[in-house]
């Protein structure tokens, strides 16, 4: 299995990975949602393929949080994980 993303896109998956759980959506309510095969949710949260902007901002909107909140946790553990780096 090949996997396509950096330290900082792992931030980005994990963040999708907890909205979808706090959400109380599983992989296949989430793809059923998005009329996608489940496969489709399990291979962005396993890192086997990335999430342009339009699918970001679609599974956003099913999963029912605001993008700019995901978008601003992602920044906050990348200033972490950087901050982590420096020491």
């Amino acid at each position: 299995m090949k996997f396509v993303f950096s330290q900082n896109y792992e931030i980005f998956r994990r963040c999708m990975i907890a909205a979808r759980k706090e959400a109380k959506l599983t992989q296949q309510t989430l793809a059923n949602s998005l009329k996608k095969p489940q496969s489709f949710v399990a291979k962005y949260e396993n890192g086997e393929r990335r999430l342009d902007v339009i699918e970001f901002l679609l599974v956003t909107r099913v999963i029912g949080v605001d993008p700019c909140d995901i978008l601003r946790k992602v920044e906050q553990g990348i200033s972490e994980a950087s901050c982590e780096e420096e020491i």
